[in-house]
């Protein structure tokens, strides 16, 4: 199939080692295959089944698991301890 796991890879900002260039692309050639592989519904009108509701996970904020300093270590721009970000209004 030839998926250019490299360039998704900076798309998404992530360093990935050579190494392991040749498993991910295996990985995503699979999941692609398994989509593939999902059968077409045709006029098929969905209704969410209310007796089987899904039951959502609490959320839970995790404090102090990172510091700002490693957060901030993956953003683009950095100015003054906080996000760059263009200017969309004047």
């Amino acid at each position: 199939m030839g998926i250019d796991i490299s360039h998704i890879a900076k798309l998404c900002r992530l360093r990935i080692d050579d190494s392991e260039l040749a498993e991910f692309e295996k990985d995503m050639e699979s999941i692609i295959a398994m989509a593939d592989a999902l059968p077409e519904l045709e006029d098929v009108k969905l209704t969410p089944d209310v007796s089987n509701a899904m039951k959502l996970r609490e959320d839970k904020a995790a404090a102090g698991k990172f510091t700002r300093d490693e957060l901030l270590a993956n953003a683009p721009e950095v100015h003054s301890g906080s996000l760059a970000v263009p200017k969309t209004v004047e």
